[in-house]
């Protein structure tokens, strides 16, 4: 289950180590204020070696005990990675909605201290992912979004 004091220290081992990385999905948007719960944290690191390296430096800091297959995995930035441990994390080395990690920079921001994926880049890639699972909270991040634009402008 998705919980503050786990993303706060992921935050903090991922920037020790030096990973380029931003929190995604509906861990992102709920550190940005959305009321809503999620079960692991999204993370979507920049894909090359030396980044997946310190990576995997900062997941074993966390605590999570990683096997030869799923360190292979990481290292060549397999699309998508599924971690048990300590907490439950999803590694996604290609969200659905941009085509590089250079693209999704565009819609980087910073959040309470957490480099996350703004709400218009979540609604994006839910979008772009059309599960009905995504299709059922897009609703309710477009009206988030209307109401962090309405706080803005005041």
């Amino acid at each position: 289950m998705y919980r503050s004091e786990h993303v706060i220290a992921a935050r903090d081992a991922l920037r020790e180590h030096g990973v380029e990385y931003m929190f995604i999905g509906k861990g992102a948007a709920i550190v940005q204020g959305f009321s809503d719960a999620t079960q692991d944290i999204d993370i979507y690191p920049r894909n090359d070696e030396e980044n997946n390296r310190r990576l995997l430096a900062a997941l074993g800091e966390l605590g999570f005990e990683l096997g030869g297959v799923v360190r292979e995995e990481i290292l060549r930035g397999k699309v998508f990675i599924q971690i048990r441990g300590p907490f439950d994390l999803d590694l996604v080395f290609a969200p659905d909605g941009f085509e590089s990690y250079v693209e999704a920079m565009k819609f980087k921001i910073e959040a309470d201290g957490c480099p996350v994926l703004s709400i218009e880049g979540i609604i994006r890639s839910k979008r772009a992912a059309g599960r009905m699972k995504d299709r059922e909270s897009l609703r309710r991040l477009e009206l988030f979004r209307e109401y962090l634009d309405a706080k803005k402008r005041r």
